[in-house]
């Protein structure tokens, strides 16, 4: 069996995916692990040795001194896809989860609600972009990832003293959304995760008083296992007030969820939507390829969502009941 070609799951982050890896060795699939934030590709190249590439990369991976991956990634999905090979999450994929404004397009595209928003490349149009919106706002950083780049204004005066102050921020690509921010009915997000373009399952995460890190999963801690990652885990929610809990959201946004999946090419990823607590509406607000399943999973949402994304990675590669 030593001549099959491995699965190749490129990520930077050090912890997120131990739950992955584990579920593969269990199995005995062979794979190989591509540091998405020191990696080489020739362009020559008319083939790779794997089987198929799960792309892991994050849009947060800045935040952890790896800014090189972001664009780094795009160029070489978009090699592995010219020579033919198999990858999960790809361009397409990838290219929804790099930028918030082509969410929204997506989103409306679909003819599906989302938070009204506008586009600004310059904090000096924040105020004016604003205008016509419901305060409380949110300028949000086009590319952000782990509630990154995310600042909330109360007032016109207070988003036009953060302008004059020279505070707001837009990012790694110098876009950012002016969107509305809502008040959560029941105070929770809801977020559906989906594989192979079909529901998997739905959490209601309860975030932390003046929090937007929604991060659910069990794997947000450093290597040595003491500090967290991310401030809102699941993991941590004593400290930080989060809650997670199964959610059961009815049929229609399921199949609005599956639309949104399959139109954007996200093979597994997770959508959330908020139910503004003004007029009782959902509204769609992010569109994430990439998810690392909620903690303690079999008792929140009584199964192991792995054991099901590595079934999908093995007839993917061609690999189903292979062991080695």
């Amino acid at each position: 069996m030593s001549d099959l070609r491995p699965i190749a799951v490129y990520h930077e982050h050090p912890d997120w995916f131990r739950p992955l890896f584990a579920e593969l060795e269990a199995r005995g699939l062979p794979y190989v692990r591509l540091d998405a934030a020191s990696h080489v590709f020739d362009p020559s190249e008319t083939e790779v040795p794997y089987s198929l590439v799960f792309n892991r990369a994050s849009p947060s991976a800045y935040l952890r001194g790896h800014a090189q991956t972001t664009f780094h990634t795009l160029h070489y999905l978009r090699h592995l896809e010219s020579l033919g090979v198999p990858v999960v999450n790809g361009v397409q994929a990838y290219s929804n989860e790099l930028s918030k404004a082509t969410q929204l397009d997506l989103l409306r595209s679909l003819d599906l609600p989302f938070p009204k928003s506008r586009v600004i490349n310059n904090p000096a149009q924040a105020v004016t972009a604003a205008e016509g919106l419901r305060y409380p706002v949110l300028v949000k950083a086009n590319v952000g990832g782990s509630g990154a780049g995310i600042v909330k204004y109360d007032s016109p005066e207070a988003l036009q003293a953060a302008v004059s102050a020279g505070t707001v921020d837009l990012g790694v690509d110098g876009t950012a959304l002016v969107q509305e921010a809502a008040p959560l009915r029941g105070g929770h997000i809801t977020r559906v995760e989906t594989l192979n373009g079909r529901y998997l399952y739905a959490i209601n995460v309860y975030p932390a008083l003046g929090s937007f890190d929604l991060c659910p999963a069990d794997a947000c801690q450093t290597t040595n296992g003491v500090e967290l990652v991310r401030g809102a885990c699941a993991v941590d929610a004593p400290k930080t007030g989060m809650r997670v809990e199964r959610a059961d959201p009815p049929a229609h946004i399921i199949a609005q969820v599956e639309r949104i999946s399959q139109a954007a090419g996200i093979d597994v990823g997770g959508i959330e939507y908020l139910v503004d607590d003004r007029d009782g509406q959902h509204y769609f607000y992010d569109v994430n390829a990439l998810s690392n399943f909620v903690a303690d999973a079999v008792n929140v949402v009584g199964f192991d969502p792995f054991a099901k994304l590595v079934d999908y990675l093995e007839v993917r590669a061609g690999l189903s009941g292979v062991a080695v």
